[in-house]
């Protein structure tokens, strides 16, 4: 049995769907139920440990995907709550229902603005709430292995950027401004970005359920090859058979000053905006990591160009007016 808490979102759908086709038995644990699955859906909140502990299976494999992400997210306590007692409060679950494996989706932001290449062994150096609670909740969760290392399985994976079909998050944003044909470029664009598809990130965490013996394992999750920005501008325009309206490029000082205008108007309005500083930022910036995943003998079903591809078919060619999306950072 796998126990799948935050199972209802994006990576978690993902997930579900993966174990479905593999015939494996799954719950799925998450404040809202899941659109697709809500049969095997019992809502409780990690925030609240007598609301879940007793509905997770008896010594099942947890896999945690339960997170607050966005930057803007309002009070700043609930990425505390939600990220390090929700990792606190999973710990102590695991240990009333014995259970030996956890499987955690942490994040690369413990990493900041990491200089091209970082691997697993990077200096932590994150640079916002989300990536310094991911560190926290990875800690928490090291601590619990620690307790029996000889008989407990810790499995962490940082996954970069995630994107997929029905995900509404900054690649998304940035595939939909690309085919609107009004896309400016900021910045050289020879910066490249690591990125992973989502499937393949529902196949690595299954895949982690089955192939691990007890013991502490970190990863980052990557799809390779990167991509500079102009080479995945370039692929969009082509599989959409899209030409430029122009060829403008925007200097990065000149993007990011926009992005503080923005900034300040959303403090004098309490307005969010799709433009801000940091967004501008992380667009403008290399955020290119290596992972040892293939030491592990997991394939990815996809390459990185046909994720891509499928991503682009389902949202802008085809139609799918009954689908709901997620919305992610």
């Amino acid at each position: 049995m796998i126990t799948v808490i935050g199972g209802s979102g994006f990576i978690g759908t993902n997930l579900a769907n993966k174990l479905n086709q593999a015939g494996k038995d799954f719950i799925i644990i998450d404040r809202v139920e899941s659109r697709v699955w809500p049969e095997k859906t019992l809502q409780a909140d990690i925030r609240y440990p007598d609301t879940f502990t007793h509905l997770i299976s008896e010594g099942s494999v947890i896999v945690n995907l339960a997170a607050v992400h966005r930057d803007d997210v309002r009070p700043r306590s609930l990425y505390d709550e939600n990220n390090v007692d929700g990792a606190r409060h999973v710990c102590n679950a695991a240990r009333v229902r014995n259970c030996k494996t956890i499987i955690f989706t942490s994040s690369v932001a413990v990493y900041g603005f990491a200089p091209p290449n970082t691997g697993e062994a990077g200096k932590i150096n994150y640079f916002n709430d989300y990536g310094r609670t991911k560190w926290a909740a990875e800690k928490i969760y090291r601590s619990w292995y620690e307790e029996d290392p000889e008989n407990r399985t810790l499995v962490v994976i940082r996954p970069t950027v995630v994107f997929g079909k029905q995900n509404r998050g900054n690649v998304y944003n940035l595939l939909e401004y690309i085919a609107s044909g009004k896309f400016y470029m900021v910045g050289s664009g020879k910066n490249k970005k690591s990125m992973a598809y989502v499937e393949n990130v529902a196949a690595f965490l299954d895949f982690a359920a089955d192939n691990f013996s007890p013991g502490y394992y970190l990863y980052n999750f990557v799809d390779k090859p990167d991509m500079d920005m102009e080479t995945l501008v370039s692929r969009v325009r082509t599989e959409l058979n899209i030409s430029p309206k122009n060829n403008l490029r925007i200097p990065y000082a000149a993007g990011y000053a926009v992005g503080l205008f923005y900034d300040v108007l959303s403090l004098i309005t309490g307005k969010t905006f799709p433009i801000s500083s940091i967004r501008i930022k992380k667009f403008c910036a290399t955020t290119q990591f290596d992972t040892s995943i293939t030491e592990t003998g997991f394939v990815p079903p996809f390459t990185i160009e046909e994720g891509l591809s499928r991503t682009l078919t389902y949202e802008f060619k085809e139609h799918h007016p009954d689908h709901e999306p997620f919305y992610t950072e």
